[in-house]
């Protein structure tokens, strides 16, 4: 079993731009957790859809941390600093919506959207829940033009 050391620290060589490395260390990390610790599950599969190249692999990723986020007690992430769990709901939301609607799997991504704008009200007012916010506006508009370009209203 890993520990969050491991999974932060592997995190933080894929946001430090090492993309391949990060996913390397991140997916060894995947393999070492058990299948029972779905909060390192849920977040190893929230930062593993972030480096993946082929975008149906990223979807993937996204629907496991999704999945295994549904385990989740409020508490599970408090020992990386996330004092509710029910704050990560809609970046994973956000995340899986935006990949359905780049597979062009546009009901999908509506009901994914729609879900992640009913649970923003958890987020606070600081620079995580206006940059999630301001995601599934920006998310909202994109997919309300390809609708409109699909049905011919553009």
């Amino acid at each position: 079993m890993e520990g969050w050391a491991v999974i932060t620290e592997a995190i933080g060589v894929a946001l430090s731009g090492e993309k391949g490395q990060g996913h390397k260390l991140l997916l060894e990390s995947w393999r070492a957790t058990a299948s029972s610790n779905h909060a390192q599950r849920c977040v190893l599969a929230h930062y593993l859809a972030d480096t993946e190249e082929e975008l149906a692999k990223e979807v993937a990723w996204d629907e496991a941390a999704l999945g295994e986020y549904r385990h989740l007690e409020e508490d599970s992430l408090a020992s990386i600093g996330v004092t509710s769990a029910r704050g990560f709901e809609p970046s994973l939301r956000l995340n899986l919506a935006d990949g359905y609607h780049r597979l062009d799997k546009l009901e999908a991504a509506r009901e994914q959207l729609a879900a992640g704008q009913a649970c923003a009200a958890v987020l606070g007012n600081d620079g995580y829940g206006n940059m999630i916010r301001t995601g599934l506006s920006n998310l909202a508009q994109r997919m309300e033009a390809t609708g409109n370009r699909k049905s011919g209203v553009i």
